[in-house]
């Protein structure tokens, strides 16, 4: 119970990464605020005393949904003591930046990257009003190394990833840690139904899993784990890393 009376926000909690980090949370006594805009039905049959959470549809890349979040979190426990940045969206084209749409480039640096610097922004807000807390945003492998035919998703996390470590410096003396977590191939709806639809191309499967030196995929609960330990005490001397999460991918 590493996080009772703690209150945490999760984004991107319907599903993958940001459900199973929602669940991890609950099942360690926090007070969880889920945020997502897909239904919590799922979710809320598998969390921890789901009556005790809050579940708010949220864009993260509206600036005034996220303002909102904020402040209906407040409002409703009091502070904020950790967040989980995990929304974001994949590609769905495989292009070389010459020929990939703008409409679509834009889009998802909207959402993965200026959505995630809204959420970023007021969580530290308030943070600073309290006098702490934890922020992590769930970036990506790639947002560490180049992505051929995937640039725009590349781009966006590189950005995420920027952004985690001037934050972290900027606040590092205000007892506010901000870290970020880079996994590789997770086996998430997004992954495996998106722009190489790993669920359905065996070939593109067995070529991810092979990448990962454990040659598996990695779990959304695996990703959950590191997430309560960056936000734990026991990683109190750590801020502005980039923890790739990759089964030894990049060894």
């Amino acid at each position: 119970m590493r996080f009772e009376n703690k209150v945490c926000i999760v984004t991107g909690a319907a599903s993958g990464i940001g459900r199973a980090t929602a669940i991890a949370f609950a099942e360690e006594g926090a007070k969880v605020v889920l945020a997502d805009l897909e239904d919590f039905e799922s979710v809320k049959s598998q969390i921890s005393n789901p009556e005790s959470h809050i579940y708010l549809k949220c864009n993260i890349a509206k600036r005034e949904d996220v303002v909102e979040l904020i402040k209906t979190t407040v409002d409703t426990f009091g502070r904020l003591d950790c967040a989980i940045n995990c929304a974001g969206i994949a590609g769905k084209l495989s292009l070389p930046v010459h020929e990939y749409p703008e409409e679509e480039w834009l889009n998802q640096i909207q959402v993965n990257l200026v959505g995630t610097y809204y959420c970023v922004k007021f969580q530290l807000e308030q943070m600073m009003k309290q006098g702490g807390g934890n922020i992590i945003c769930v970036s990506s492998a790639a947002g560490l190394v180049g992505q051929p035919d995937n640039s725009s998703y590349a781009a966006s996390k590189h950005g995420v990833n920027g952004l985690v470590k001037s934050a972290a410096i900027e606040y590092a003396t205000k007892n506010i840690r901000v870290n970020a977590i880079c996994p590789t191939a997770i086996e998430t709806p997004m992954i495996m139904h998106g722009r190489r639809n790993l669920a359905e191309n065996p070939a593109a499967l067995e070529q991810a899993k092979n990448h990962q030196r454990m040659k598996r995929m990695g779990q959304p609960s695996e990703v959950a784990d590191v997430a309560l330990w960056l936000c734990s005490d026991q990683s109190s001397f750590i801020t502005g890393h980039c923890m790739a999460v990759d089964g030894g991918a990049f060894a």
